[in-house]
């Protein structure tokens, strides 16, 4: 792990320094940009050359010599800005953290245990323990249903995304909703660039439907915390946040369940 840190470390430290300008907030670059890098450096390109920014956008923070960078309060974040273009933009800085004082609502867990026993990642036990608890349906109130998972499509303006789930749901009404889930475990963090994405998806390819975007991820003691989240002057906005335990029936609280009310 650290030998690729410090790989995709060298080359995203010289892509963007060989761009860079005091006073630019906006700093723009192509594919082939990561390849001159590796070869300037002499460093061995990675196979998928998306992991590359991929690490960099949600799984750790920028070298230190691009950080230094950085007025207070702003930080940079790199963004899909078409078919195999991408831009450094500097934006304030903003993160989702589940809330410490929060709440904990308990659910008999109907996970599989095979499901348990059998899941290769975080991400990949997330996505599958909140599908199969039905837990979007119990934090959003709607009939919900699984469309897709790992979605990799391509969006109007950005180019290739992925979504980790898509979920497609209705009210007691009939109005119908679309609603892409991020699942983050571990040290992965809840971050603009991805929910801009989901949003932004929503809106290319089902315009005229509402969109619910949606946050999940594993916090400390078997808690899962469901954010909804929206987009507002270019800021993640907390709609709403709750956590949730699953747990064996048998040991459900009485005294709870009846206190879990409006």
């Amino acid at each position: 792990m650290a030998k690729k840190s410090n790989r995709y470390g060298a080359l995203i430290d010289k892509i963007f320094f060989d761009l860079y300008v005091d006073g630019e907030t906006e700093l723009e670059f192509v594919r082939t940009d990561i390849e001159d890098a590796a070869k300037t450096l002499n460093i061995q390109l990675p196979k998928n050359l998306g992991d590359l920014l991929y690490w960099f956008r949600f799984r750790a923070a920028l070298p230190d010599r691009i950080l230094n960078t950085q007025p207070d309060g702003m930080e940079w974040v790199i963004e899909l800005a078409g078919k195999a273009v991408y831009s450094f933009r500097l934006v304030k800085f903003n993160r989702v953290l589940p809330r410490k004082d929060l709440l904990t609502t308990e659910i008999p867990d109907a996970t599989p245990e095979l499901i348990r026993a059998y899941a290769l990642d975080d991400e990949q036990a997330l996505l599958a323990i909140v599908r199969y608890n039905r837990l979007i349906d119990t934090f959003l109130g709607l009939t919900t249903y699984s469309l897709q998972n790992h979605l990799r499509t391509t969006v109007t303006g950005i180019g290739q995304i992925e979504i980790d789930e898509l979920y497609v749901g209705l009210d007691k009404r009939g109005c119908h909703y679309v609603i892409p889930v991020q699942a983050k475990g571990g040290n992965d963090q809840i971050g603009m660039v991805q929910i801009s994405q989901d949003i932004r998806f929503v809106e290319d390819k089902f315009p005229g439907m509402r969109c619910r975007a949606i946050a999940a991820q594993f916090m400390d003691n078997q808690i899962i915390a469901l954010f909804e989240l929206t987009l507002q002057s270019d800021e993640i906005k907390v709609v709403e946040e709750r956590h949730y335990r699953l747990v064996p029936a048998k040991i459900l609280n009485q005294g709870s369940i009846r206190d879990y009310r409006d």
